[in-house]
């Protein structure tokens, strides 16, 4: 993520709050500097772009770290102001949490800071139990190229909801879950970009690779942090299958911790349903299907009735619990 533009909603841009950073616009693959450091960013720019329909600036790479800390510091404060609009929220808590991603995956030695992991969970959380829309109001703001960031917090809200809608949790519990979703797919700054980014079908030398990345991911968030076990086995076994199909242990049925299996579904669900370059998204309920009749005994049933009521009747709203 490090060669990448850091997208800012306009509506998060806060004058003489927003750092001093260098903004810009996207023109085509091009970004055009729009204001330069030393350059207050006024309401009235922001009225204008808004105006010519722009949502977003860009931040160079190299002021990521500033607009990082000033995002996740703030979000909070963002998602209790009643007068900002759930849609300005989710892309507000969308563009943190999908920034929080890229930069632990671009450092991997800032994953053990488990304070700020806990702060953006519970800052996801916040507004997951707000806003009654929570899924559909997400926004993708990212390019393809961000297709590891955008799964990670997609997967994580979904598995929130479906922890939420299929057990009674207590609000650390949730959190434990937050993280290990939010960090499931940790175990690919080990795989070769080149197989990460094949639009083809890989060789069997490239899916073996591609395969070890759960325990890798393990591995080296079980050394260097404090993640506990819950977190730990979202990480290890969210491509585990109930039917023993899966890797890396082929493991079954109620050998999977819950929480695995829950990530499972959620990370295969979203999947299915996210664009890429290499094949569209399919819609909510053919996804579904595939699950429970193509991949019949891969899943836990009852978890795959509740995600259908979920994502499939156009309401997501959900009693957060907090213990």
């Amino acid at each position: 993520m490090g060669d990448f533009y850091v997208p800012i909603s306009i509506e998060s841009i806060e004058t003489n709050i927003f750092p001093d950073v260098a903004l810009y616009l996207k023109s085509g693959n091009n970004f055009v500097l729009y204001k330069s450091h030393g350059r207050d960013f006024s309401r009235n720019d922001s009225e204008r772009l808004m105006e010519n329909n722009v949502e977003f600036l860009y931040v160079s790479p190299g002021d990521q770290d500033i607009i990082n800390e000033f995002m996740e510091s703030n979000a909070e404060r963002m998602l209790k102001d009643s007068n900002i609009q759930n849609k300005t929220k989710g892309k507000i808590i969308y563009q943190t949490s999908v920034n929080f991603v890229g930069d632990i995956f671009d450092n991997p030695n800032k994953v053990g800071d488990f304070e700020r992991s806990k702060r953006l969970i519970e800052n996801l959380l916040l507004y997951l139990s707000n806003d009654k829309q929570a899924l559909s109001s997400l926004e993708s703001v990212m390019a393809h190229n961000y297709f590891t960031f955008v799964h990670s917090l997609q997967v994580t809200a979904l598995s929130l909801l479906l922890h939420s809608e299929a057990y009674l949790l207590l609000r650390d519990e949730l959190v434990d879950v937050g993280i290990g979703t939010l960090l499931h797919d940790f175990g690919k700054i080990f795989v070769a970009p080149a197989i990460l980014d094949k639009t083809g079908k890989l060789t069997e030398i490239e899916l073996t690779e591609l395969n070890r990345h759960p325990e890798a991911g393990y591995k080296f968030l079980k050394e260097k942090t404090s993640l506990n076990d819950v977190s730990l086995s979202i990480v290890r076994y969210h491509h585990e299958r109930n039917n023993g199909n899966g890797f890396p242990l082929g493991l079954k049925g109620a050998s999977i911790p819950r929480s695995a299996q829950v990530g499972a579904i959620c990370d295969l669900y979203c999947t299915l349903t996210i664009d890429r370059t290499c094949r569209k998204s399919l819609p909510s309920h053919f996804a579904i299907h595939i699950m429970k009749q193509e991949m019949k005994g891969a899943f836990n049933m009852r978890l795959l009735d509740i995600l259908e009521k979920l994502v499939c009747t156009g309401d997501t709203s959900t009693a957060l619990l907090y213990g």
